[in-house]
């Protein structure tokens, strides 16, 4: 099997799958709150030092990231309610510690909260990953008061064990295993686990820091998206459209007002519905286990 975790099966010969209350746009936002410490290398920059020698602090880059939380946050938040949008929040645990007036207003507008590390790190690059699975877990249940359901591993990156140890800490899904436009169940040791849509393409991170497009190439790639699902969306044949914001990123001004424009473009469709990470996942469950 080419794929070690979700048997392959073509798109078109899935089991039909009733969409949710008619709607068969399932609108699945993520936004990724994460916390960068001062005195550590910044995952990502977008000032280079000068001469290439890397020196700390990196001021420029933190702030560049910490704008998102401070101003970045505040425009997601304030738009996300206007539209009665319960989001996804994948929170580093250390963000309820560092900047706990983010955590507090993302759970009074009534987000959930995913698991995405205690910081910016790789669990690829961490020694014990089942602590910083657990503590992370812990961390955010501790200050939400609810049982944390969702996983997003920082930067997408896996161990060969993490699928597993997800499981048996009793997660319900993870968001690193994008092949599908719909939910598939994951192989575990610790039974079925469910891979949620989570595409890199609609990904402001990749569109804006990786690849480095104008500001409306966010809003170009969602109008097209919306449009190829239209066609192959029906009653039977729903579509799960994953975006992946970040703060600092889609929060500046310049990309924020294309933000807006998605967000009026999705909320005005009949076919759109917006779920979060847990309901796509009760709502696929009920169907394939029932």
């Amino acid at each position: 099997m080419a794929n070690p975790r979700i048997p392959y099966v073509m798109a078109h010969q899935r089991p039909r799958l009733t969409a949710p209350n008619g709607r068969p746009i399932i609108v699945h936002f993520v936004v990724n709150i994460e916390y960068w410490p001062f005195d550590k290398a910044m995952p990502r920059k977008i000032l280079t030092p000068p001469h290439g020698v890397e020196q700390l602090p990196d001021v420029p880059n933190f702030c560049w990231a910490e704008y998102g939380l401070r101003a970045g946050m505040s425009r997601i938040l304030r738009l996300f309610r206007a539209h009665g949008i319960a989001a996804s929040a994948s929170l580093n645990a250390s963000v309820a510690d560092a900047y706990p007036a983010c955590v507090e207003a993302v759970l009074e507008a009534g987000w959930e909260l995913i698991g995405h590390g205690i910081h910016q790190a790789s669990l690829q690059s961490v020694e014990h990953e089942r602590d910083v699975v657990g503590g992370s877990l812990a961390r955010l249940e501790a200050v939400s008061g609810r049982k944390v359901r969702g996983w997003l591993s920082p930067g997408l990156r896996e161990s060969a064990e993490t699928p597993d140890i997800l499981a048996e800490m009793g997660l319900d899904y993870v968001c690193d295993w994008g092949v599908d436009d719909l939910p598939s169940l994951m192989a575990t040791r610790a039974g079925e686990l469910i891979a949620m849509p989570y595409t890199l393409e609609l990904n402001d991170s990749v569109i804006y820091a990786v690849e480095r497009h104008r500001s409306e190439e966010m809003f170009s790639r969602v109008s097209l998206t919306l449009e190829c699902l239209a066609r192959e969306a029906g009653r039977h044949a729903p579509r799960v459209l994953g975006i992946g914001l970040h703060p600092h990123l889609i929060g500046v001004p310049h990309r924020f007002v294309y933000l807006e424009r998605i967000v009026d473009l999705l909320a005005g469709n009949p076919d759109v519905c917006f779920m979060s990470g847990s309901a796509i996942a009760d709502w696929f469950s009920t169907q394939v286990r029932s």
